[in-house]
Parts: C-alpha cells; structure tokens; sequence
C-alpha cells in the first residue's frame, strides 16, 4: 500500500498537523448550532397546543351525529345556539325566547344573512321548531340546522340485501 504526500494520514507533508497562526487567533467554526432552534420550536408547539382548545368558540353543546358533510361559510353567520335545558343564546349572548325577535333584529340586519341553528341533542322538537319559526317571522330565509358528522346512515345502504325473513320490495 502506498501513500502519497497529500495522504492526511502520512506522517510527511504537513497534512496531518495545524499551523498556528498566533496566539487569540481561531479558525471558523464549519458547524451550525441547531440548539436554539430547537428550542424556540417547542416553544412555539407548546404554545400552539394550550392555545387551540380555546379557539373553539361558541356554547357547549353536545350536537346530534348526522351524515351530513360540512358546508362551507361564506360570510360569518348568525349563530342560534339552544341547550339541553331549553336556554337560547343569540351568538354567545343568553336570550330569553320572550326577546330572541329583538335580540336576531340586533345581531343581524340583514334578513339574507346565514343563520346556523345549534340545538343539544336532547332538545325536543318543539323547542327548536319554535326558534325556527321566530327567525322565519323575522325574515330570514336562509337557516340552516347544525349536526356532527360521523352519525348512523339514513336507513340501510340501497345495496344491502333484506333482513333475514323480509322480502325485498322494488
């Protein structure tokens, strides 16, 4: 095996020893320090991950699960929001049912506007009927029912075959 002089492992030519260049004088540093970078990105993640909970606005509901998909907004909308226990919230603001005309005549001016009916699950119909019927006398037309996705199909898929003992009717 030979080596050359410019081998770096050769003992001759100087290859394999530094030179100095005086005292308090260094040579530059080839390498990054990723450190601080790594820390100001978990910092950032962490105060991402307390903060995206609390962007969840509006009334705590427990909506029902439909199959619907989500639509998308255009404008921001009115939200009527109605809880289990029957309270109404016009946006955030509770509303007595008594005062919800004037409270929709308030936050919306515009009888066009996209109106988004949030009702807890356990809400009888009646209840939700009647603040669909109060936001119809006001005017609007556009309103539309809210629901989680995810939620049981309407009725079984077109090619399921019957239950069993059940004929099957085109």
């Amino acid at each position: 095996m030979a080596l050359s002089a410019h081998d770096a492992f050769s003992g001759s030519g100087g290859g394999g020893r530094r030179r100095r260049y005086g005292r308090g004088r260094r040579s530059a540093l080839s390498e990054i320090n990723v450190t601080p970078f790594v820390d100001v990105m978990l910092v950032l993640l962490i105060v991402f991950m307390v903060s995206a909970p609390l962007l969840s606005a509006g009334v705590p509901l427990e909506l029902p699960k439909t199959e619907a998909g989500a639509i998308r907004e255009s404008e921001a909308p009115l939200t009527v929001s109605v809880r289990a226990d029957g309270s109404i919230f016009v946006q955030e603001q509770r509303t007595p049912f008594e005062a919800l005309g004037p409270a929709l005549a308030a936050a919306a001016r515009d009888p066009e506007r996209e109106v988004f009916v949030r009702a807890d699950g356990r809400v009888s119909y009646e209840e939700v009927a009647r603040v669909m019927a109060a936001l119809s006398v006001r005017g609007f037309t556009r309103i539309n029912l809210i629901t989680d996705t995810g939620g049981p199909l309407a009725g079984p898929p077109a090619d399921a075959a019957p239950p069993a003992g059940e004929v099957a009717t085109p």
